[in-house]
């Protein structure tokens, strides 16, 4: 069985990177043609058109039937058996990652027939969306801070972070709109109880900073600290020594804390994060929408995701130093930019 792309099958402009696994992946680049995907308002309700279309045969299937079917899909497509059959109650990094390729960079053996079809769903390309612009307003929301404090090292913290790939993106983005701007030490901060996605974002930024790639000649270092968002001293003391150190921050957080975590581990961590107004400049993630459509979809699966919407988060962090500065609509989820209040 092939774990990997032979060197006839890569893409011109595309890093590869391996997993713990031996698996070697494309590295995930909203910058270049065969990852950015349309995400405007009118591709957005593209989307959730199809999706309510699929949502309504839904409904008409007997119950026996539709597990029928997502169990048959689930033997054979390893993308729906990690949405399907999941064995926990996030989706792990890897999973998710795998989820965000598109339909043209599957590898072996997650490339089926099936498998493609489930990679070109509403859902799945809303987590593409989902991501490319969480790396856009992280990106956006850097820019100035970088251009006033120029050579001050980049600190990333990305709660939930699995691969890291939001907060790489969002590099491959600020060198995109201002390379020179770049020119400094940056640390990427992936907090995160999983070991196997870090890993592969080690290893992904370490392709794209390679000769010849997208990041090559930048300074950038990735951390993994284990972490569990309901306990946040840690993050206290990270967030400690890197303003004493008079660097800039900036936090993330795509598909994790705002989704899945608790009122008050969302408040806890965005307390931390604004530190009296020293810490971050900027955080962007995603929220899970609120609407009957999305909270229909996820009464059909395992995942413990809380359907907060954009106007209630905003309501709920308007003690923690952060205000909602922007919002930009996914399908199931609103990606929010944070700016100190």
């Amino acid at each position: 069985m092939r774990t990997g792309q032979r060197s006839s099958d890569r893409k011109p402009g595309v890093s590869y990177a391996r997993t713990a696994q031996g698996q070697e992946l494309p590295v995930i680049d909203v910058t270049h043609p065969t990852f950015a995907i349309a995400d405007d308002l009118k591709s957005v309700e593209s989307l959730r058109v199809a999706f309510a279309a699929t949502e309504r045969k839904q409904k008409r299937l007997p119950g026996f039937l539709l597990r029928y079917f997502m169990r048959s899909a689930a033997k054979r497509s390893l993308l729906a058996r990690a949405l399907l059959e999941p064995e926990g109650a996030v989706l792990p990094g890897l999973s998710t990652y795998m989820m965000k390729l598109g339909t043209d960079n599957l590898i072996a053996p997650f490339d089926s027939k099936i498998d493609r079809q489930f990679a070109a769903a509403p859902g799945l390309s809303s987590m593409r969306i989902r991501l490319q612009q969480v790396a856009q307003l992280l990106a956006q929301g850097l820019e100035t801070d970088l251009a006033q404090r120029p050579a001050v090292a980049l600190h990333l913290i990305n709660i939930g972070g699995g691969t890291a790939i939001d907060s790489l993106n969002s590099l491959l983005l600020l060198r995109r709109y201002s390379p020179e701007i770049m020119r400094r030490q940056v640390t990427i901060h992936v907090l995160d109880p999983d070991t196997n996605g870090p890993s592969f974002g080690a290893n992904a930024l370490a392709a794209l900073r390679a000769e010849g790639a997208a990041l090559a000649g930048l300074d950038v270092r990735l951390s993994h600290q284990a972490y569990n968002w309901n306990e946040v001293e840690p993050l206290r003391e990270l967030i400690g020594k890197l303003i004493a150190a008079g660097s800039i921050v900036a936090a993330s957080s795509e598909g994790a804390l705002f989704e899945y975590g608790s009122d008050a581990a969302v408040v806890a961590n965005l307390r931390e994060l604004h530190a009296g107004g020293r810490g971050a400049r900027v955080v962007a993630g995603s929220v899970t929408r609120a609407d009957e459509l999305t909270r229909h979809s996820l009464a059909l699966t395992r995942f413990k995701l809380v359907p907060r919407g954009a106007e209630r988060f905003a309501v709920l962090i308007k003690d923690t130093g952060f205000a909602v500065a922007r919002v930009e609509p996914a399908l199931l989820s609103d990606q929010v930019q944070l700016r100190p209040a």
